[in-house]
């Protein structure tokens, strides 16, 4: 899928009809994984561009602290000359408004229809400790299966924290351990000890199963979706 850059709205010629089509096969292909129910990496990258429109038509200068990750200082520079280039050219500035604002209410009911199905995933989703919880859960292993399919897809995680501007944030890093199959003999406590047994990094982790009775796609929607719920579960039991 081809993306947007992060200036698409200003880049080369301000054309609103140009950059109209320029948006609407952008968002076709979006809605396109939408209705495959695939949510990653596409919501966030339309959030990321939703709120870089009203961040660039506000002239606010807080981009950087809002997508630490994803900007550069150069590309806060290009968007800062962009607009104080723009803004002595009245006519210019009144077509790069109409587009801007035209991107927004459609970027707005695309992020809609996204959050949409991410709530109802997100509602969907069971996490139950397994067995005795260590009071160090910063770092552990989570399952993520299927009632259906009995399925379980293991993970290392690690939670970390960094501060920015006096608010201190959580972020989770994870690795694809193995897959194992449950069954009566099985269960979550087996997986569980033949992590410790076979892996002895961590002798008393922390362990998660997160369920669900849906079955969507894993690396675009279940997997992104199981990660941002156990972060708030172990944010919400250490609060």
């Amino acid at each position: 899928m081809k993306s947007l850059s992060e200036t698409w709205f200003a880049d080369g010629y301000i054309d609103f009809e140009l950059k109209k089509y320029t948006l609407l096969a952008y968002l076709q292909e979006v809605n396109k994984y939408f209705n495959e129910n695939k949510l990653y990496p596409q919501l966030a990258e339309v959030i990321f561009h939703y709120n870089n429109l009203v961040a660039f038509r506000e002239n606010k200068k807080y981009l950087q602290e809002q997508f630490p990750k994803k900007f550069t200082g150069i590309q806060l520079q290009k968007l800062q000359l962009l607009y104080e280039q723009m803004i002595e050219d009245s006519d210019l500035m009144s077509e790069l408004e109409e587009i801007i604002h035209y991107a927004a209410d459609r970027m707005r009911s695309t992020i809609s229809s996204g959050t949409e199905l991410y709530e109802f995933i997100e509602d969907k989703i069971l996490i139950s400790p397994v067995g005795i919880i260590p009071l160090e859960q910063n770092e552990g292993y989570f399952f993520l299966g299927e009632y259906a399919t009995r399925d379980t897809r293991v993970y290392y995680y690690r939670l970390s924290i960094f501060e920015k501007h006096n608010e201190k944030y959580r972020s989770i890093k994870t690795e694809f351990i193995n897959s194992w199959y449950r069954s009566v003999v099985n269960t979550y406590g087996h997986i569980k000890s033949e992590l410790i047994r076979n892996r002895s990094m961590l002798p008393n982790p922390a362990v998660y199963a997160i369920e669900t009775g849906l079955s969507f796609p894993v690396e675009e929607t279940l997997l992104p979706i199981a990660k941002r719920s156990l972060v708030r579960y172990l944010t919400g039991n250490n609060a």
